[in-house]
């Protein structure tokens, strides 16, 4: 039997179509087990955090959610669009800033812009990726990812290398952003005091192959 991890709807989200819904069996890279038995169910405006040691599979785990690994057994529905932060910004630096969330998301200047002012980079629209620090690499990925307006969106240890007062300045804005788009998150993290401060539910991972072995608000 698959471990339960789903929440029954509250008086907040009624009986509304979930966001997320995800009955995983088993995901294998090769013939090497690395997830299994995991059932998540998530609604608008929820954010779920995904904790656990380094390399027992919340990244992968990500990457069935977003649709990026599809050979699983098991099934996977989203219901809406899915925008995905990676650890890395993983920006084209050949292109300027706002093309960097036009070409990829189909936004237009005006909302590209929109969105980049929404997280304080207003004036460095025409600014390429190397001229930009970590921090607002970051930012900028995080504009990219809002711009897809999306129903679900993945966090994959957005803060990571950053000096404790740049962390808890994107943890504002995320909060900011997420309040304002109510959508459902997935945040992937090894620090459990982003865990309990950002999310409504946090879920470790462990075992090999890992599944999720507790919940908690």
């Amino acid at each position: 039997m698959l471990p339960a991890l789903e929440q029954d709807n509250d008086m907040r989200t009624g009986v509304e179509t979930p966001v997320l819904d995800l009955r995983l069996r088993r995901f294998a890279y090769a013939k090497t087990p690395v997830l299994r038995d995991i059932t998540l169910s998530m609604a608008r405006g929820e954010t779920l955090a995904l904790v656990g040691p380094s390399g027992v599979g919340k990244s992968s785990l990500l990457r069935v959610l977003a649709g990026l690994e599809t050979a699983f057994d098991g099934e996977c529905h989203v219901d809406g669009k899915v925008a995905i932060v990676f650890q890395e910004p993983t920006l084209m630096p050949w292109r300027n800033a706002r093309d960097n969330i036009t070409i990829p998301t189909q936004a237009t200047p005006a909302e590209a812009d929109a969105a980049l002012a929404d997280v304080g980079l207003a004036d460095l629209a025409a600014t390429y990726p190397n001229r930009l620090s970590l921090g607002q690499q970051r930012r900028l990925a995080l504009a990219r990812a809002f711009a897809v307006r999306p129903d679900l969106l993945l966090l994959d240890e957005p803060f990571v290398s950053l000096d404790p007062a740049l962390v808890d300045d994107m943890m504002n804005l995320f909060v900011q952003l997420r309040d304002a788009h109510n959508l459902a998150t997935v945040l992937v993290t090894h620090v459990e005091d982003e865990a309990r401060r950002l999310a409504d539910r946090v879920v470790r991972l462990a075992g090999s192959p890992a599944t999720a072995i507790s919940a908690a608000s």
